[in-house]
Parts: structure tokens; sequence; C-alpha cells
């Protein structure tokens, strides 16, 4: 088959771009690489496969904390079920390999015929599910060959995917196999249905559910309410090299007083950290702060402590929407009642283009804009109220997508009680 030939071409030669990039002291492709040897060995020695499992994949990070809650709602329901976590990105493994909530956690091999083969012979899976937008051939071809369920669980389709193009059909066919996909939108149930699709349902974002989560957890950061000092904190997360020029310009022409920065970037090298601290020089990285220390802009040196750090921001600004990638998730700090600012790339995100609509979000498009919005928020106490308001009752009334997911593989019977 042509198409197939295609796809393991493709896979190739993005394996071998990892190749060159780990040879090239690329720390992400050393990982990459590293983190998928000797898989079927390991997962053996660790006895994946003893016992019943539920296997949950994600992309990355952030599909990881999109799926978090169905994981944790399952292994709650069905806790005699081993829960097997995998990922594609290091950007994910790296960060949650320890995590508590999974019994087994392994970068997912290469999505070739015989490494999907040999995955599921080990893994022998009660159910699959895949969350948001990961659709590898040979795995879901071979999930459906052994007649395993697998779900796809908030699903975003948009009409310019490959599924709805006239060459598509081979991704249309992997659709298909799906038992079944939980979009989060209804513009993605329309296009499903548009090529034949019904196996599919609304469920909204399981996003919402694992960010209202976070207002009953008992995180602290200390340094970061050492930091603030009593101080407002405009709180800049997952930002690149756009958004720190920008900060960096209203830092320097600000009006503003008794409010501090904290930066959290999306990437965390060395060289990177290096470049934010040419940009604010009087800065302190958060692994060096100590309480009596001196400062008004703090960097952020690590990954995984941005969830909690917006709990401590009087305005939040989330970072990537002054590129082309688009901005990263601004539901956590919506769920504080935070105002919420991003740049104009959030076209692709439904839940930013109704935040904004709905006032509990603004687009910044350079320094002047961030600079008004932020001495708005600051001089006009109601004007700041209703912003926040707005931002937090957003997340509340799109809540319920985990409870849709648990009760379909209820109603199926999927997994046993026993």
């Amino acid at each position: 088959m042509i198409a197939t030939g295609i796809y393991n071409a493709g896979l190739q030669l993005y394996k071998g771009g990892v190749h060159l990039a780990a040879m090239a002291g690329k720390t992400k492709a050393q990982r990459w690489l590293k983190g998928r040897e000797h898989w079927q060995s390991r997962m053996q020695q660790a006895g994946v496969g003893a016992q019943p499992v539920v296997w949950i994949h994600a992309a990355s990070l952030g599909e990881f904390e999109q799926g978090r809650p169905v994981l944790e709602a399952i292994r709650a329901a069905w806790p005699s079920y081993k829960i097997l976590l995998t990922f594609f990105s290091p950007s994910g493994y790296e960060v949650r390999k320890d995590y508590k909530g999974a019994d087994f956690v392994y970068y997912l091999p290469l999505d070739t015929k015989n490494n999907a083969r040999e995955f599921l012979d080990i893994v022998q899976p009660a159910l699959a599910i895949f969350i948001k937008y990961e659709f590898w051939y040979h795995y879901l071809t071979a999930l459906h060959t052994r007649h395993i369920p697998t779900l796809l669980v908030s699903g975003i389709f948009r009409k310019d995917q490959v599924f709805f193009k006239g060459y598509g059909g081979m991704f249309r066919r992997l659709l298909q196999q799906l038992t079944h996909i939980f979009v989060q939108n209804d513009m993605s149930l329309q296009l499903l249905q548009s090529i034949g699709l019904h196996n599919s349902s609304i469920s909204g974002d399981t996003r919402f559910d694992r960010v209202f989560a976070l207002l009953s957890e008992q995180t602290a950061i200390p340094a970061i309410a050492s930091f603030a000092a009593g101080n407002s904190l405009l709180v800049a997360g997952s930002t690149w090299p756009e958004d720190e020029k920008m900060l960096n310009e209203w830092w320097k022409e600000k009006e503003a007083t008794g409010i501090k920065l904290v930066i959290a970037p999306h990437e965390i090298h060395n060289s990177h950290i290096a470049a934010i601290i040419q940009l604010f020089p009087e800065a302190i990285k958060y692994s060096e702060w100590q309480p009596g220390a001196t400062a008004n802009v703090m960097i952020i040196d690590n990954i995984g402590m941005l969830t909690t750090l917006y709990r401590y921001a009087t305005i939040a600004y989330v970072g990537g929407g002054l590129a082309k990638g688009g901005i990263h998730n601004i539901l956590e700090p919506a769920v504080y009642s935070k105002p919420v600012l991003i740049g104009p790339e959030f076209e692709k995100y439904f839940e930013a283009v109704e935040l904004v609509a709905a006032g509990g979000a603004v687009v910044v498009k350079h320094s002047r804009d961030l600079q008004a919005a932020v001495e708005l928020w600051l001089r006009d106490k109601g004007a700041y109220a209703k912003t926040a308001a707005i931002a937090g009752d957003y997340v509340v009334a799109n809540t319920g997508a985990t409870q849709k997911v648990l009760r379909y593989i209820q109603e199926n019977r999927f997994l046993s009680k026993e």
C-alpha cells in the first residue's frame, strides 16, 4: 500500500533525524533514543502485562495533564487494573517518569509494525486510551485487529487536517478503527460526521477537570510568596523568546509600581536562561533565591511548578501567542480566577477564543497593550474583579468531561470490577 509505505519511510527519516541531532549533542534527542533502548526486556522485567492493564498514551506533558483526570478516575474505579502510561516526547516522560498515579511509565516505541506487535504482546491491554491527537498507524491498526477497545479522549479536529483531505484515506480508516472518539466541541463532531464517522460524541475537554482539581491541591511554593513580599505579581508562563522580548520592553517602560515579574520559560536549557538574564540583568533564578534577597524579577529554571505558580499571580501572561505555534494552557491561571493576557496567535484554541469573547482574557500584540491592561487592572479593582470572576467561572462551567468518558467505559463493560 503506497500510503503506508510513505508513512513508514517518513518515520524512518524522523528517526534518522533524531540520531543526527543526538550525535550533534542535542540532549532531547539523546533522551528520546536512550529511553527507548531495550524497551522489551525492561517492560518484561518490570512485570508489565502480568496483571490486567489499562494503557494510556500522551504525546507530551500537556497531553498528560489533559488526560490525567481520566487516568486517575480509572485508577479509583478499577483498582485491580495496572496503569501503563506512555509518552512520545522527552518533555513529558522526563517530567513524569516517577509519577505515582501510574504503575509503569515508558516511552512509546517508534510506530513500526514489529514494535506494535511486540508491545501489545507484552502489555495485552484490556483498554487503550489516546489523548487528544495521537494517531499512530501501526499501534491503532494492531489494537483494532486484536479487538482491544480503544478510545480517543479530548479530541479536537480542524478542517485543514489530513483526515478531511482527498489523500487522507489511510488516516480516515484509523479514525474508523477507534472504538469511540470523545471530542471537545461541536465543530469537531460535525467534521467527523461529514466524512461518515459516527463513533464519536461531545464530552468536552478533560483539561477543565484537571485544572479544577488544582483548587483542592494543598501545594505551596514558599519561595514565591517570599519573593512577592506583598507586591502584585505578574506571572508569565510557558514563554518563548518573542514573549520575553515584549515583557522586557514593558518592564523597562512600565509606570506601575509595586509589581514584580516571574518568568517561567517553556524551555529551561542553559542558553535560553542566559538569554533571559541578558534581557533582565537584575533577575534572580529560582534555584538561587534566598529569603531576604532583593530582586524584582525571578526566572524559573525548573519544570513542573507552573500550575502551582499561577496560584500566586495577580495577573497571568500565557506565552506562545506571539509565534505561529500558538498559546499554551490558559486554563491553568484561569481556574484560580486570574485575569489572563495572551498573544494574538490563539484562534486554534477554542477555550482561548471563548474566554477572550467572554472577557476573561485579553489579547496583547505589543508592550503598549500589555502596559494598558496591567495598569487598568491594578488601578481599577472593579475591572480586575470582573475579569477575574469571568475567568474562574468559565472553567467551572465546562467541567464534567471525565465523567462522560468514565460512564461510557462502565456502560460498555470494558473493564471488570472483579
